[in-house]
């Protein structure tokens, strides 16, 4: 690798490479301790001027300062491809087992494991982990019952997912008993992944994060 001092093109080509790597807002002082003989001010000007570059052309991703820093970040016009992708991304990852039982939780919440269990046949244990850690269900509180199980329900970040208002947006079904067809309720949740993202809504949240309206009554076990 080459020791000779870095001039002002690479200097910026630099400063660039250290924006795009970093995970955090970099600091001023940061950049100065990798660019030996670089000062703040320079650093600085060299930044602002590259913010200038992406904010008047059609690149993809912009520099904003935040927390006493600076950071890469990808350019608002860029936002609903991005959402389209991870989506698309996400919809991959989710099994039809776990959509399955996503569409009872959806249907009859707050519900335990063991209801989940009783309409689906199979132990959803594993299942239930995974829709956990994607943050689509959530710990509901738990049933009045010997044991007081878990009760679970739907997440704000599920409605997101599927471009609901509420609860009361989701598809309707004739009836959901026993002998409900799940699958034909996870065909139908998977429908509204694919839906257009400009029906997507913007959720109002209550005071602890969750969505205002969390359950209906006429969807209760």
């Amino acid at each position: 690798m080459s020791s000779e001092p870095l001039d002002d093109f690479n200097h910026k080509s630099a400063i660039e490479a250290l924006l795009f790597i970093s995970e955090k807002p970099l600091l001023l002082e940061q950049i100065k301790v990798a660019l030996e003989g670089l000062d703040t001010h320079k650093i600085r000007e060299i930044i602002l001027g590259l913010k200038n570059e992406y904010e008047h052309s059609s690149r993809g991703l912009r520099i904003e300062e935040v927390a006493g820093g600076f950071r890469m970040i990808t350019s608002p016009d860029t936002a609903f491809v991005l959402k389209k992708f991870y989506k698309q991304r996400d919809a991959q990852r989710i099994s039809t087992q776990a959509l399955e039982t996503l569409a009872i939780i959806a249907y009859k919440q707050p519900v335990t494991r063991l209801d989940v269990e009783s309409l689906r046949g199979v132990n959803v244990d594993g299942v239930v982990k995974t829709l956990l850690e994607k943050n689509l269900i959530r710990i509901a509180g738990k049933k009045d019952i010997i044991g007081r199980p878990f009760v679970y329900g739907t997440t704000r970040q599920f409605l997101e997912y599927f471009g609901l208002k509420s609860l009361d947006d989701l598809p309707k079904l004739e009836e959901f008993t026993k002998t409900m067809d799940e699958p034909a309720a996870a065909a139908k949740l998977l429908s509204l992944s694919n839906r257009p993202e400009e029906n997507s809504i913007i959720i109002e949240e209550n005071k602890d994060g969750e969505p205002a309206k969390t359950e209906t009554a006429d969807r209760q076990s």
